[in-house]
C-alpha cells in the first residue's frame, strides 16, 4: 500500500554514523523530503545512504565541513524546501505513536509555528524508557522560514521559534546510542567542556552555589521529576551521569575564573636546574 507522505523536510546532520543513520532514515517514511548533510564520514555512513536513495527515497545529501552545531544545523534547515522542517539526530528515531501524530501536528492552525517534541533514550540493561519517562521536551518541528539557530551556541543548540510553540504529549522521538559508561564520560568532559567555554565567552562568572546545588539538582531532576526512578540500576546511572555533566560544567567554569584571577605559579621559586 502507497505512504502518503507529509510536507515535511527531516534533516540530519552526521559524521561516520553507519550503524545508527538506517534506523533513522527507516523511522522518517512520512517525510516528504530528508536533507542530510555530511561532515567527511570515512565509514560506510554515504555508501548506506546511497542504498536507500536507490530504492527511491526521497533524500538530498549535501557535503560541508564541520563548522560547528549550531552552523551545520542552520545550513542543513536552509537546504530544507517543504512546509515543515523536522530536526532529527541520527541516532534517533520517531516512534510509532508519533509517527501517527504528525498529520495532526502539521495540520495544526497557523497560530502556532512549532512543536516541542520529548525524547526517550535507550538505557543499558534496561531498553527505551517507558512512554512516561521522557527527557525535556525541545522544539523538532518547525514550520519552514518560522524559525533560526542561535549561532553563538556551541553546545545544546536549538531553533529560537518566531512565534508561539506547542508541546507535542504523543509520541516522543528514541534516542539510541548505548555507549558504555567508558565512552559516555568522555562525551560528558566534551559536551561540559563546550558549554563552560560559551559560559566564559558570555562573560559568565563562577558561582560557588552552582558548583554544590547544581549536579544533586540536576539528578534529582532527572531521577524523581522525570521519572528515572522507573528504570532501576540504569535509570539511576543515567541521572547519576546527567550529574556529572552538570559538575564538570560548573568545576570548569570556577578553575577558568580562578586562573583568570591568579595564576599558576610555584610558590617554592626553585627553578628547574637550581641546586644540583
Amino acid at each position: 500500500m502507497p505512504v502518503t507522505r507529509l510536507p515535511i523536510s527531516a534533516f540530519i546532520v552526521c559524521l561516520n554514523e553507519e550503524a545508527y543513520i538506517g534506523s533513522c532514515i527507516e523511522s522518517l517514511s512520512l517525510c516528504e523530503e530528508i536533507v542530510i548533510v555530511d561532515s567527511g564520514s570515512t565509514d560506510g555512513t554515504l555508501e548506506l545512504i546511497r542504498t536507500y536513495e536507490q530504492r527511491g527515497w526521497p533524500i538530498r545529501v549535501f557535503s560541508r565541513a564541520w563548522p560547528g552545531y549550531a552552523a551545520q544545523k542552520q545550513y542543513a534547515l536552509d537546504q530544507c524546501s517543504k512546509d515543515w522542517c523536522l530536526n532529527i539526530d541520527a541516532d534517533e528515531r520517531l516512534d510509532e505513536e508519533l509517527r501517527n501524530s504528525l498529520p495532526h501536528l502539521v495540520a495544526v492552525s497557523s497560530d502556532s509555528v512549532g512543536w516541542r517534541i520529548p525524547r526517550r533514550p535507550y538505557l543499558i540493561g534496561f531498553g527505551y524508557t517507558p512512554r512516561n519517562v521522557k527527557e525535556r521536551s525541545n522544539l523538532r518541528l518547525i514550520r519552514r522560514g518560522k524559525g533560526a539557530y542561535d549561532l553563538s551556541r556551541t553546545v545544546h543548540e536549538g531553533i529560537v521559534p518566531d512565534g508561539a510553540v506547542k508541546c507535542c504529549n504523543s509520541g516522543s522521538l528514541l534516542h539510541y546510542r548505548p555507549l558504555l559508561l567508558d565512552e559516555q564520560i568522555l562525551k560528558e568532559n566534551k559536551y561540559s567542556t563546550l558549554k563552560a567555554d560559551h559560559h566564559m565567552a558570555d562573560g559568565k562568572t563562577s558561582q560557588t552555589w552552582k558548583l554544590v546545588l547544581n549536579p544533586p539538582i540536576y539528578f534529582l531532576r532527572l531521577y524523581l521529576r522525570n521519572g528515572l526512578w522507573r528504570c532501576g540500576a540504569a535509570g539511576f546511572i543515567e541521572a547519576m551521569t546527567g550529574a556529572i555533566y552538570a559538575f564538570l560544567t560548573q568545576a570548569k567554569i570556577s578553575q577558568r575564573d580562578a586562573i583568570k584571577r591568579r595564576t599558576n605559579i610555584d610558590p617554592s621559586g626553585t627553578q628547574i636546574g637550581e641546586n644540583r
